[in-house]
């Protein structure tokens, strides 16, 4: 939105002709920074509550550092996804207190407070391969305001490992299962709690698991209530909607 634009807003409000509704209602879709390969958009978290969110995958080393350093000059909270170390240490040049979630492959710059929900979010995972997407899941639910309470490598193939940490899991408002293979564990898991599941398949697993696609076909014909689905590998999606149901 421009100098004369705003101005022209401003003096509606104080004449009478606009309400502060309506001018706060407007203000929810502008502005935006036009870098040439991408376009900045400021008020998101107005509009969604949520910050900018960067996947960084796709992007040039110096398209990433660009991005971060606009968005984090302005004051705003801002984190990447699907990034590498290379990316991040270019990030880190521009923006100093950015963070690299090596793991999740996340980097983040924190410049306003982040409010926190006051349930906690559980994170489980079948296998010790299915870490990577579950770190994804679970810093994106953390950066967005919620504790995560982290159980990993509970599969179907020792359920006794899950079954131990139910009353943690109980306390938890959102699950998010991730698992590989044949998917199973988010069924076992959506029979055993009283609050939503969210599963992610993943792309671990032999031949016949067609990278998660096995996966993602139990897991959409789940036999228990309650499950729902996010992509193949997606831990930012299942992340980011268990956050959203938490803080409800």
């Amino acid at each position: 939105m421009n100098r004369d634009t705003l101005e022209k807003l401003l003096a509606d409000v104080q004449s009478g002709k606009r309400s502060v509704d309506d001018a706060l209602e407007e203000l929810k879709y502008f502005p935006y920074s036009d870098l040439g390969f991408a376009r900045i958009d400021h008020q998101r978290e107005i509009r969604t509550g949520y910050p900018e969110i960067i996947f960084c995958a796709g992007k040039s080393i110096s398209h990433v550092k660009d991005i971060f350093s606009h968005i984090a000059a302005t004051g705003q909270n801002v984190f990447g996804t699907r990034a590498d170390k290379e990316k991040y240490e270019a990030v880190k040049s521009a923006v100093n207190d950015a963070v690299w979630h090596e793991e999740a492959k996340i980097i983040s710059v924190t410049r306003k407070e982040i409010i926190k929900a006051d349930n906690p979010v559980a994170v489980i995972t079948a296998g010790t391969s299915d870490i990577p997407v579950a770190e994804e899941a679970a810093v994106t639910a953390e950066l967005l305001g919620s504790n995560v309470v982290r159980i990993y490598d509970a599969g179907v193939a020792g359920i006794h490992r899950l079954v131990d940490k139910l009353p943690e899991i109980r306390k938890c408002r959102v699950v998010v299962v991730i698992a590989g293979m044949e998917g199973a564990l988010a069924s076992v898991v959506g029979g055993l709690v009283d609050v939503p599941v969210i599963a992610v398949p993943t792309s671990v697993g032999y031949g016949a698991s067609f990278n998660g696609v096995s996966a993602l076909l139990a897991m959409l014909t789940s036999c228990a209530s309650g499950v729902s689905v996010v992509n193949i590998d997606n831990g930012f999606g299942a992340g980011f909607n268990a956050n959203m149901i938490n803080k409800l």
